[in-house]
């Protein structure tokens, strides 16, 4: 298998397929490259060299102890651009890699870097604060962590209903991406998913987006369960430099995988823009 190897000695596991204008994608939590399967065969299919890799602590990458933040992740990402000597990228990230993705240009800058992609992502805060009113209060991850420690197994298959919106009325529930969300979240370490809850809730992204000046596209469903829009979405599309902001009624947190025609779709009509 592909891997990198950072600076602690771990192993980072990639794919890289297709030739052309690279798109780099980061998952979520606490999921792996696998997750942007519909998106990479997808725009490899359309002529672009497709990115992926497993975040440390994460599917096939070295389960680690340490180094389960947004600035080792952000750094780790870094060494692979480094490696393969991506220029003008397309940054992608959903979720957590949302915030992966905003780390990396907060610390490590633009200069390889054409266009971002949040995708019902964490930034710029999720925890709720004086300052972040509009963020979940605390006891809501400290419950994610009590049902992680109590039963990670059952906990994962129960978060794929939210995750998808399957559990509202009238939803067309897969089974079949429920038991792939679920096989990837335990391919993971039970450290690094445990440490991961505090850096996807806890983490200040606010003056990474503010460095961010190239394009980003800003994608949200409005029926997210898991990273609720008015914090997330509607706060980072405020604060970028130059962003465009798509709202999707009724799609859930998992929209890159329920609706994969109506993102796909709307992802290469924002690479293709000229800048």
């Amino acid at each position: 298998m592909p891997t990198i190897t950072t600076k602690d000695g771990t192993q980072i596991f990639y794919k890289d397929w297709g030739t052309g204008q690279p798109v780099v994608f980061s998952h979520g939590w606490p999921l792996t490259a696998d997750d942007w399967d519909g998106q990479m065969l997808f725009f490899g299919q359309h002529g672009y060299r497709v990115i992926a890799h497993d975040r440390r602590g994460h599917g096939r990458s070295t389960q680690t102890w340490d180094g389960n933040d947004m600035d080792t992740y952000a750094d780790d990402l870094a060494v692979l651009f480094e490696k393969l000597d991506l220029k003008n990228a397309i940054m992608v990230g959903h979720s957590t890699g949302g915030g992966e993705v905003a780390r990396y240009i907060g610390r490590h800058g633009q200069k390889r870097v054409a266009k971002a992609v949040l995708i019902s992502s964490v930034p710029p805060l999720m925890l709720k604060t004086d300052k972040n009113p509009l963020g979940s209060p605390m006891s809501v991850f400290d419950g994610l962590r009590a049902g992680y420690v109590a039963n990670r197994p059952q906990f994962y298959w129960d978060l794929t209903l939210p995750f998808y919106g399957y559990n509202r009325p009238g939803a067309n529930v897969s089974e079949g991406i429920r038991k792939h969300w679920w096989l990837q979240g335990m391919l993971g370490g039970v450290k690094a998913g445990y440490d991961c809850i505090k850096a996807f809730s806890e983490t200040d992204f606010t003056e990474d987006l503010k460095k961010i000046d190239i394009p980003a596209l800003v994608m949200h469903g409005d029926d997210d369960q898991i990273v609720p829009i008015a914090a997330a979405g509607l706060a980072s599309a405020k604060i970028l430099k130059n962003a465009t902001l798509k709202v999707y009624p009724g799609f859930p947190h998992g929209m890159p995988a329920t609706n994969p025609d109506q993102i796909n779709a709307d992802l290469l009509a924002f690479f293709q823009r000229s800048a």
